[in-house]
Formats: structure tokens, sequence, C-alpha cells
């Protein structure tokens, strides 16, 4: 054999390396997962689509992004690895194969008031140190621009433990840009003194009106009446100058009040911490109310909103100052930078100005740096997170997407599209949990899992090509190709919804009239005003019920049951039928587990280890104590019932002896807004952003409100479910509610029985309606995005 033939034969077998070609899953079972085995290719783009519940999430996240992340941390150190995060492996047989994942979720980013879209992307960083460098007049470093830095002095002595111990004399100084006046915030509080107190009744008398400080509580209202600088005999609109600077403002001070050590304090800071500190969402509903009544957050006077210093401001780069460039759309900042002619900072220009690009790229540059990062929608975070992905030289990596395309126009889809194959282009493994047909439409691979949700989910029923997916008889292959027709007739307004001179953001003195009793949709592309105009603009006292996709606050004890007030009737109807108290039956009170406090299970922190959770030995994981596992309902336990996934529970309490009115009447608005498969005792931590809306709406249903204000109510919604969804809004139309709908989906607009367009682009292209009228007329004119893309979908 000649040389040659010899090295031919060796390069014609397959290397070692090359046979790690797949992501091999088996017998994974986390959550509803049932022993799933399954290979992914690797760099390709593979979809995970089904119904809701069925395991997506679950295989994707909890499974496969999980471990991996597992594996990178156990890298680290001992001493590094005490500092993050420490998931235990999912229950899974075999991992194999596995690259380093990065996930990007719908998760919101922090509403910290100080966090903006700059400085969670890093651009504010890079601007920060520009206007270091060239900003004239020059005040600083880059701390000196940042508003979240304020400025810092000190002198005195400090003692040096060097051979001999000396004093040294130090002085200290650090200039940041933060404005004094708001503290980097931007807005200022301004407390209505009429809602705190009646001036004209003593403090003796019970002048205070603020929630909760009753005439015997010693730590509220007894430290004013007994700590000595006021007369609680006196009416308040009769103090002295001095009794009144007393009462609003003094400092912290010790007082003795009847022989106890307390903290006397001014009664406007008092309100400051006991109050404006916390989440206005986290306040029961009696507390937001008095703080919406009693304080009023308007624009710093100081810095205008910028936030920042005066230095800060009055230093300048051609011509803007760093305010100026953080207010200005991202789009015509990228043109700013790129307008910088500075060979001292090329290297930061070039960047800044990829960072900018890729927000324009992404669909994005309709935002501006300042904008906070707390009023970002749930699609709007998760394209902010993939800024800094955007050109990454990082290849044979795994992307992990959660429906990518949530909160965009069909129009900005394909651009979606377009990021997802460029990052499989380069070698890099892409995997999509997704429901839209023009994103499944795209993948190499496609894996459908179902058949149903919860319980009735959690196998592979599709796996291959997407050619195969449309005739294949699981439910993602039998809805793919399903389109909603127009309807032929659509229902007289009973009413209309004045909005005038609507300016909040981009929107443009707009005037429009939402017609009431109707099925109303607003649509537009991303970032033309829709949320500004519904949320920011509808006239107070109209009984509007907004319903929207934030984050429901609980622990992982809160669970449907408990968070829709389902629990309630059930822990009644047990006691009744058992003749004991009700607070028996909640895992929260004195029915709870005494080992394990009613968690049903034990955790174990073990430092820079995974932590361990085991179930109780006691209560076997039930939560409860096993004398209240003894009293029953129909045959069934406590236990038994927070384990029934909402449609058996709808069942069971609908009829028999355990026949509940008003259980069964909350079961049905559950089972009602597609939320049949999960379980009363699923802890609310675990659901989607689309669940999360369903069960608010669910509970809403209950209020007198004749108004409701969705927000992309289709969010994590299968092509199946899209159905449910359109007979339910059908229902509360029917019903006499106005329901008018956030959405990009065009089956929704389908079936609408008006429209409101706005655009005709996003951020000051938009802002104007573009088209009010039925969904008929839209197609028929196609005179917007919308229009186009509507009768496209129809197929008109």
């Amino acid at each position: 054999m000649s040389k040659a033939t010899r090295t031919d034969a060796r390069t014609a077998a397959p290397h070692a390396a090359d046979r790690h070609d797949v992501i091999r899953v088996h017998g994974a079972r986390v959550n509803n997962l049932k022993d799933v085995s399954i290979e992914i290719p690797k760099r390709r783009l593979t979809v995970f689509t089904g119904v809701s519940g069925s395991g997506k999430s679950s295989l994707v996240f909890d499974t496969i992004a999980a471990e991996s992340q597992r594996l990178i941390n156990e890298t680290y150190s001992a001493f590094v690895q005490g500092f993050m995060p420490t998931p235990a492996r999912p229950e899974a047989d075999v991992l194999d194969g596995l690259t380093t994942v990065i996930s990007v979720d719908q998760q919101r980013i922090g509403a910290d008031p100080r966090s903006t879209v700059g400085t969670v992307t890093d651009a504010n960083a890079m601007l920060r140190i520009l206007f270091s460098r060239l900003g004239e007049p020059h005040i600083g470093p880059p701390s000196a621009y940042a508003f979240n830095v304020p400025s810092v002095r000190a002198s005195g002595a400090i003692t040096v433990e060097r051979g001999a111990r000396k004093a040294v004399k130090a002085t200290f100084q650090r200039t940041g840009g933060m404005c004094t006046r708001c503290e980097g915030r931007g807005t200022v509080s301004d407390i209505d003194l009429t809602q705190l107190y009646d001036d004209s009744k003593s403090i003796a008398e019970g002048a205070f009106t603020i929630p909760g400080w009753k005439s015997d509580n010693v730590w509220t209202v007894g430290v004013y009446a007994e700590s000595g600088f006021l007369d609680p005999h006196k009416p308040i609109r009769a103090y002295t100058k001095k009794e009144m600077q007393d009462f609003l403002y003094r400092e912290p001070t010790k007082v003795k009040v009847n022989g106890v050590n307390l903290t006397y304090e001014g009664l406007i800071p008092k309100i400051q911490k006991s109050f404006l500190s916390k989440d206005k969402e986290a306040m029961q509903p009696h507390i937001r109310a008095f703080v919406e009544r009693a304080v009023t957050f308007t624009t710093c006077p100081e810095c205008d909103g910028t936030r920042l210093s005066e230095g800060a401001r009055a230093s300048r780069v051609a011509g803007i100052s760093i305010a100026d460039a953080c207010a200005r759309e991202i789009r015509d900042l990228a043109e700013w930078v790129r307008g910088v002619d500075e060979p001292s900072v090329a290297p930061l220009l070039a960047k800044l100005g990829h960072t900018l690009d890729s927000f324009v790229e992404i669909g994005l540059g309709y935002l501006s740096l300042d904008r906070p990062s707390g009023t970002l929608s749930g699609g709007e975070a998760q394209r902010v997170k993939m800024v800094r992905h955007l050109g990454s030289s990082l290849t044979d990596v795994t992307y992990v997407f959660d429906e990518p395309t949530i909160g965009l126009h069909p129009h900005d889809i394909q651009r979606m599209n377009d990021l997802l194959l460029r990052l499989r282009d380069k070698g890099n493994t892409v995997l999509v949990v997704e429901h839209k047909p023009e994103v499944i439409a795209i993948a190499d691979h496609v894996v459908d899992l179902g058949p149903g949700a919860g319980t009735a989910g959690g196998t592979v029923c599709f796996q291959g090509t997407v050619e195969g997916l449309r005739t294949a008889s699981s439910v993602t292959g039998r809805h793919y190709d399903d389109r909603a027709g127009l309807k032929e007739t659509v229902r007289e307004p009973t009413g209309t919804l004045e909005i005038r001179g609507a300016n909040t953001h981009n929107l443009r003195d707009v005037d429009v009239d939402v017609p009431l009793g109707v099925l109303c949709v607003v649509t537009g592309v991303a970032g033309s005003g829709k949320s500004s105009l519904l949320h920011g603009s509808l006239p107070a006292g109209a009984g509007v019920v907004a319903v929207d996709q934030s984050p429901i606050r609980g622990s992982r004890r809160s669970n449907p049951a408990t968070y829709t007030g389902l629990l309630d009737p059930i822990r009644k109807a047990f006691a009744k039928a058992n003749g004991v108290k009700p607070a028996l039956f909640s895992a929260n009170s004195e029915g709870a587990c005494p080992t394990c406090n009613g968690a049903g299970v034990l955790y174990t922190d073990l430092a820079m280890m995974a932590g361990v959770a085991t179930p109780c030995e006691d209560c076997e994981g039930r939560r409860f104590q096993t004398s209240v596992l003894e009293y029953r309902l129909g045959g069934r336990d406590i236990s038994e019932v927070l384990a029934m996934s909402v449609a058996e529970a709808e069942e069971f309490f609908g009829s028999g002896d355990a026949a509940t009115p008003a259980a069964h009447r909350i079961l049905d608005r559950l089972a009602d807004v597609g939320l049949g498969y999960l379980t009363l005792g699923q802890p609310l931590t675990t659901l989607s952003g689309g669940e999360r809306q369903r069960l608010k709406l669910a509970t809403h249903m209950a209020d007198k409100g004749g108004v409701y204000v969705l927000d992309e109510p289709t969010a994590g919604l299968h092509l199946a479910d899209v159905a449910q969804l359109l007979g339910l809004l059908d229902r509360l139309v029917d019903a006499g509610k106005s329901v008018i709908v956030v959405e990009h989906h065009q089956a929704v607009m389908a079936h609408a029985d008006w429209i409101i367009d706005l655009g005709p682009g996003a951020g000051h292209d938009g802002g104007r309606v573009v088209f009010e009228g039925s969904p008929a007329d839209l197609v028929a004119a196609r005179s917007t995005l919308t229009g186009e893309h509507l009768a496209a979908y129809v197929g008109r």
C-alpha cells in the first residue's frame, strides 16, 4: 500500500470526537415528564412544542439547561460555589453530550427604581467611560456620570498598623453623578397631609386616618401621644411652628413610653419608611389604596427626571450631555455614536456602536437607555437579554429560548427567525420552546410533547422534520395549519370609552373612541404605543379591570387554591362535614405537620453543594398532621383534594356528598380560561407568564368591573387552545362585559368586532392610530402592516 493510500484510509475514518453530535436524555422524570428518552441533534435548530403544561419547559429548562448549569458550577472552587445557586441534579437516568447552555427566558428584569435598559445591558457603563474621557467640562471619572453613585467626602485620622502604630490624617473624596434631591430615582414623592390626619382633632381624639393606626397602638399613635414633644389633647391645627416641625419632621429620638424604650420619629419620614419603601404590588389592597390616595410621584424638579447631578448634565460630548444621550431612541443614539470621531477612544466607540446596533437588529431600536427596566414586557425583557449574545464569538454553545416571539407583531417575527438561524449557522445548538407556526416552520428538528397537559402530558408524541409534523396525528400536527376566518357579522357597540389628547410616552395627542360591549383588539408593531394607550391613557373611574402577565407574588407555599380563594370554601366544607375548625385544613395554620411546618419537605442547606429537599417522614409529603388526614369529604382527605387537577376537582365538587357551589364556581372559571390541567396545590412559582395571566383572569371574572383589558392572552397558548380562548372572550362579551385585548395573534384579530391599529412604526415612528374599524375592512384596505399580514393569514 502506498503512503498516499494509507493517508486517505486514515482520513476516511470518522474522528472519535465527531461521534458526540447529539444531546442524549434518557429517563427524564422532572415535574410531569414520564421517563422521556430523546436524542437532540447538535448544531441544529430544534423547536419544542405541545399544549400548555405538556412538559416543554420541564425538558428544556429544568432538565437540559439545569444540568448544564450545575456541571459548570462544579468547575469552580468550593469557595466560589458557596456564593452561587446550587441546584440539585435533575431526575434523569442519562444526560449526555451537553454543552454550555445560555438560557434566555421571559423572567421580568428587576423593577428596582434605579434599574434601566442602559444599566442592565452595560451600554450605560460604556457611555460613562466615553463622557469621562471626552466630556467638556471634565468633571471626573466614570462614576461622576452614574446616577447610582452619590458624591462622598470624608476626612479624619486613620490608624496605620505597620511597625509602630501611628495615626495618619487622611481625606477621601468620590464624585458621583446622583441627583441629591431624588437620589437617582428621577421622581420625588409628595405626601398629601390631609390623607394622614384630620387636623380638627387631637391625637387623643383619633386624628390619624392611616390604616392600622389605632389609638391603643403604643408603637404608632402611642409614641406621638406620650412622647412629651406634643400635647395629645390639642387639635393638630392649633400646634405651634415648633410642635408642627416635631410632629412632621423630627429626627429619630429615643423616648420612654409607659416604661418601654421606643423611637420617636417625624410623621413624614415614618410614612416614607413604613409604606413607600415597599413594593406597591405586594401591599394589601386597603394599604395600596391608601398609598395611591396619599402619595403622588412627580418628576424631580431639580434634575428634570434625568436622575443626574448638575455637573453630569452640564458636561457634553459632540454637543449633547449623557442625559440627552440616554433619552434618545437607541437607533438615533447609534447614529450619534457613529458620528463621534476620536481615535483615542476608537475601541470603546466600536463596542458601544455594536451593542446599540444589536438593539436595532433585534427590533428594540425604539427603546431609550433611560427606560426603567421594570416597564419592559416579558418579550422585551427576553430580547434585551439577547443583546449581549448577538455577535458573540462563542461557538458550540447551546442557546435556550422561551417563546422568543412573545410580544412580536407578525412583521417582526421574520427578523427574530433570522437571528435564531444566524446563531445556529455559527455552529451553535439552538433549542426553542414555541407555539407559533412561523417559528416551527424554520426548525431543523421538531419535538412535540403531550398528548395533553399536566398528568396527561409528559411524553414525546412526535419528533422529526416539519413536514413529518404536518402529517402526524399529534395535537400540534392536527392543528398546525389551522387558520381562523373573519366573522360574517360583528357586534354593535353599546357605548364608547373616550380617550382624548393621549400623549403618554410616544403617543401623539391621540383621540380615539374605544367601543364598549364588543371584543376590541388593539394591535400594531412592538413599540407602537399600544400599552401606553390602554394602561396610561384610559380615563379614571371607567371600571377597568387590567389583567397582565406580571409575576404573582407569593412563596412556594402559594398555589392556585390559595390565590383564587378556592381554599376557603373547601376548608369550610371539610369543617362542616366533620364538625371541626376550618383552620385545621390549612397547611399554613393549625393543621400543618409540625415537623415540616406544612411545607411537605425538609430543606437541608449543604453550602456549596446542592441543597437537598427530602419528603417529610412524618406526613410523607402531604403537609398535614395525621389526625387532620382522618377527616374526609366525599371519601377524600384534604391532601388528596389539593393533589387533584382543576378538571378533577370541578367534577368532585359539582355533585354528590362533596358538592360545594362556592368552590365549583371558582373551578368553573379556572376551567374556562384553559387551566383545567393545573393541580390545586401546584406552587405559583412554577407557572409561566401566560398561565399567570389566565389565573388572574379567572380571579377577576367574578369582579364587578365591566371593562376587561387583557395583555396578550395568547402568550403560552398552543394552537389548539386559541379556539378555547376565543370562546371565553365571546362568553365574556355576551355576558355584558367589554373586552379590550392588546394582541398580535392573527386568530384573535380575525375574531374581533373592532380593531384599533397603532403605528405605522415603533418609537417616534409610531404613536398614531393608523386604522380603526372591523377586521374585514382592515383586510380589504391593506393599508397597514397589520392589514397585510392579516389578509395573508385569512387567505384573502
